[in-house]
This record gives C-alpha cells, structure tokens and sequence, in this order.
C-alpha cells in the first residue's frame, strides 16, 4: 500500500498585507483532523522599525488553539488576559482561545529595532465542543522547555504528546503528537504514526524523499491514516512539522478567526467580541 495519499504545493496567499504560504486550506481538502490551518511567513524586519508597525495586532479567536512555531526572530505576545511574553527562535505559543480572546503577536521591540530576519509557521487546531466554552490558556513554550531526540544529522523535538517514550507539551485539547524535525545533512528517519489517526507532514526547505516520492520544500504531504510508519530520507538540511492526529468528529463552522460547531454559535461569538466579552487589548511601546 502506498502511504501517501497526496502532495499538495502550499499557496501564496496575503493576509492583512502579509504574504505567507498556506499548504492548508486548499483546494482539495479543508482540514487534516483537528488540523484547520497552517500560515508560513518569513521576512526581513527593517532595522529601525517601530514595534507597532509589524507583526500582527490585536485581533480575537475562539473555539481552537492557534500554535505559533518560531524559526528565527522572535514574537511578542499580548492578550486580553494579561499575558505578555516574548519566545525567542527554537520556542512556541500555544493558546487554547476557549471561549474568546484577543491577542497581538509582533516582534519584541528590541528585535524591531535591530532588524533581521522573522520564520513563523501558525497552525490551527480545532477544539472540542466540550471545551470551546472554556475559559482561555496561554503557554510560552521557550527552546530549553521543548524535549528534544538526537539522531545522526537530525534532531526531532517533541513539541506536543507523545513520541516513542519522550512526553512534550500536554495541555491539548484532544489526542496528538506534533514534531518539529531538523536535518543538518544527509539522514533518515521512520516516524511513527497512530493507526486510524489523521497524519501529515509539512516541508520547508529541501527535498527529501519518502517512498520513492521526491517532496520538495513548501509541500504538505497527506499520508494515508491507516499508516503506522513512514521512512523519510534526506540529503540536504530541511526542516519538517509532522502531525499525528485523532480526528474530532464533529461539525465546523467558521468566519475568520471564529471556530464553532454550528452557524448560531458563531453568530454568538461574533456578539461575544462586539460586546467586549473577550476583553480589551491596549498595547504600550
């Protein structure tokens, strides 16, 4: 049987401004289980710039967890709820948005103000009926926090669940392990996955190969759900996000930054945010 089910080039697209890569949505499917969305960006920040004038301001969400990966630069997170932090390259956020919040994710102002090169990836995943009226969570998952396994030329850090007996982030809202793998050259490596789970594997970088399909960076790879193991190899140094995930099973609905289970909750959501029922932003630079 072959594993992989589809090979899907990630788009261009522009949100508020900002051009990124989406892999997911795209024209074949909506959704990898509880998996929604997936935004690559990466560009310079001009030194010198003002803190307030890049990145992403407020804005709310409810109902799943938006996840920010930071490859290089940094991101500074402020919400409604009186967080605010700053997780440098190698780190993640992770915000289970429950019932409603408003955050703000720009470069910390020391970053701003030296310039550099910005590499993010935030996914979004679905929550649970049960919990979409929970009250929200931030986590800043710094580098030093993230379990990592060292193999010859690669490195798999176990960012959330389970991977073999290494036990990462564990606040999530439902069954899944998510890796963020690095290879510094030529390497391979047969990961795991749970059988009738939901599994994908974004590339950002170089080819690599993986039953005789070449993948080449900016591709999401759909592998078939009845897999239990896939054998990637690499030549280069590339970088991966793999997901391994139970499917929910439930209806969705979403407007913009609002993720339900029916058409009226998200009316009630968008209330919600009107009626500042998910709190107030102000940010000071």
């Amino acid at each position: 049987m072959n594993s992989i089910k589809n090979i899907i080039a990630a788009d261009w697209v522009e949100m508020g401004g900002i051009p990124l890569r989406q892999p997911l949505p795209n024209g074949l499917i909506n959704n990898i289980g509880p998996l929604l969305l997936i935004h690559h960006h990466k560009s310079t920040i001009p030194a010198d710039s003002k803190p307030g004038d890049v990145g992403v301001g407020p804005h709310p969400h409810t109902g799943f967890a938006p996840v920010t990966f930071i490859f290089e630069g940094n991101v500074n997170h402020r919400d409604s709820r009186g967080h605010n932090s700053i997780v440098e390259a190698g780190g993640v956020q992770w915000m289970n948005a429950g019932k409603g919040i408003i955050h703000s994710e720009r470069p910390s102002a020391e970053f701003a103000a030296k310039g550099g090169v910005q590499e993010i990836i935030q996914i979004w995943i679905n929550s649970p009926a049960k919990y979409k009226q929970e009250q929200p969570k931030y986590f800043a998952l710094n580098k030093h926090e993230i379990p990592v396994i060292e193999e010859q030329n690669l490195t798999i850090k176990v960012v959330a669940g389970k991977y073999g007996q290494i036990q990462g982030f564990s606040e999530m809202q439902s069954p899944m392990t998510i890796l963020e793998v690095h290879s510094a050259g030529k390497a391979s490596h047969t990961f795991q996955f749970t059988k009738g789970y939901e599994h994908a594997i974004y590339n950002l970088d170089e080819a690599f190969n993986a039953e005789g399909n070449l993948v080449n960076g900016s591709h999401l790879v759909i592998i078939d759900n009845e897999t239990t193991e896939l054998t990637v190899n690499f030549d280069k140094p590339t970088r991966l996000l793999v997901f391994d995930m139970e499917a929910i099973n439930e209806p969705i609905a979403t407007y913009g930054p609002f993720v339900m289970n029916t058409q009226s909750e998200i009316m009630q959501a968008m209330r919600d945010y009107q009626m500042g029922k998910m709190g107030i932003l102000i940010e000071e630079f």
